[in-house]
């Protein structure tokens, strides 16, 4: 999947890989894509909660060697 912006946060725990996205997110523009890459396993819930409050979409989600990567549209 293309994206607009990378973010690594990988080695951090709750809640700083929402709060890096958070941030990140805000220097965006409606409809570009964010790529975060985490490996805190609580990421996962934590993405999927983001995404409910923020109005920002999930599109997509995936796992691979213990790294979580999560694709976020800017709402």
């Amino acid at each position: 999947m293309e994206f607009t912006k990378d973010l690594d946060a990988r080695g951090l725990n709750c809640p700083l890989p929402i709060l890096k996205t958070k941030k990140a997110l805000a220097d965006m523009t409606t409809g570009q894509i964010l790529r975060v890459q985490a490996t805190d396993p609580g990421s996962v819930r934590d993405f999927q909660a983001f995404s409910k409050q923020t109005g920002n979409e999930l599109v997509e989600q995936r796992e691979e060697n213990d790294v979580f990567t999560f694709f976020m549209k800017r709402k």
